[in-house]
């Protein structure tokens, strides 16, 4: 009876526990989406500005008139053109990052469904280990089912650390990807600044571009370990992002100026990601510390159960 009740007890708290950690996490996606929808709507409204400054430049006007004559249409056009990319960028960027978010939501909506019951099922089993306690003739009965419950709540923490290791081990690779595209195209871009041309342009740009996808698979695992983490109160933070003006500029313009911009910028993106990098592998030797740790907790309070059982 005891081993039955055993297995229940530590189940039925497991599920409350993820009750818990879904309702904090929720919370914490529901503020995130708030701010982004709020960023998303300003770089709307910049994209649209944007795009109305390209429009009344290409437009016949005498102002249009004026700045031909001056010789500086074309210098105007380009610059607004690139500010328009630039938008338009980072808007897009925006709204993946708001799906992500709205995805994650619905899937802990649907969990949240899933163990609403588990709080019945844990009133029930209560009222059944107290009339086990009652009727029992063994003098332990009440620690026993003590050990049990603090059994339930450490194999809870175990698996809340292994979904957060697990979910930093995500971040770390995906860094790591990251950084390896980003010094490649560092390599082709100083190749560049002393006399490339348009294939190393366009290898250095390669990188970039696999750099900003390993970089936002980042971004989106690290929103993921932040979650986790809500559980074992660790932070962490990313927010690295590579210019798509700069790029423009870089690969449409060419010229000593916008090419040092562009290798000042992706030295400092893997001057950031190898800090982010560092601050990833710091946390997980902390969490991994605290799975030991546990480990070793559960390990004991089930070696005491097992010889208090065994003594009967």
């Amino acid at each position: 009876m005891f081993t039955e009740m055993n297995a229940k007890l530590v189940a039925i708290i497991g599920e409350l526990r993820k009750d818990i950690k879904y309702r904090v996490q929720l919370a914490d996606y529901e503020q995130e989406l708030a701010r982004v929808e709020e960023r998303i709507a300003e770089l709307q409204s910049q994209f649209e500005s944007e795009q109305d400054d390209v429009v009344k430049l290409e437009r016949f006007s005498l102002a249009n008139l004026l700045t031909t004559l001056a010789g500086t249409k074309e210098e105007t056009l380009t610059k607004e053109k690139q500010e328009m990319i630039a938008a338009q960028h980072k808007l897009s960027e925006a709204r993946k990052t708001k799906d992500d978010i709205d995805k994650e939501i619905g899937l802990l909506r649907e969990k949240l469904e899933n163990v609403e019951s588990s709080k019945w099922e844990y009133q029930r089993l209560l009222k059944q280990k107290e009339e086990m306690i009652k009727e029992s003739s063994l003098p332990f009965a009440g620690k026993l089912f003590e050990l049990i419950e603090k059994e339930a709540e450490l194999k809870s923490s175990l698996t809340e650390l292994n979904e957060a290791i697990a979910a930093g081990r995500n971040v770390k690779r995906a860094l790591e990807d990251a950084l390896e595209s980003l010094e490649r195209a560092g390599a082709w871009g100083q190749f560049d600044l002393f006399g490339g041309g348009t294939i190393s342009g366009m290898i250095k740009h390669q990188h970039i571009d696999a750099a900003e996808k390993n970089l936002y698979r980042a971004q989106g695992s690290m929103r993921k370990f932040q979650k986790e983490l809500l559980d074992v109160k660790e932070e962490a933070y990313l927010d690295i992002n590579i210019s798509g003006m700069l790029k423009f500029a870089d690969f449409f313009f060419d010229g000593f100026i916008v090419d040092y911009m562009v290798q000042s910028k992706i030295t400092h993106s893997v001057e950031e990601t190898r800090h982010q990098y560092r601050k990833v592998a710091e946390i997980l030797t902390k969490l991994e510390k605290m799975q030991e740790d546990t480990f070793k907790r559960l390990d004991a309070n089930q070696k005491e159960k097992r010889e208090m059982v065994e003594n009967v």
